[in-house]
């Protein structure tokens, strides 16, 4: 739950919210890659459906041939081809 006091205080000093407040970062390269960073866990791994949790919300990836190429604790690379990106 994202606190307004802490988001508030992280827009005023302007620094960045994925680093202050743990908010996924999603980058897409075009519809064939894309990279996650500040994820908390895999929810579901197939090749049409990848779920992630992150700190607030969960991010669904769907395709077809997708996979995840790398992961560490805080990012990975999935690619495939993405067809949609949705915050859940």
């Amino acid at each position: 739950m994202k606190s307004p006091r802490k988001e508030a205080f992280v827009d005023s000093l302007q620094l960045p919210k994925d680093v202050c407040m743990g908010a996924l970062r999603v980058t897409l390269t075009g519809n064939g890659e894309a990279w996650i960073e500040n994820y908390k866990g895999i929810l579901e791994y197939t090749g049409q459906v990848i779920l992630l949790q992150g700190k607030t919300c969960q991010v669904c990836f769907e395709g077809s041939r997708l996979s995840i190429d790398y992961y560490t604790n805080e990012d990975m690379k999935i690619s495939g081809c993405i067809q949609s990106v949705r915050f859940l």
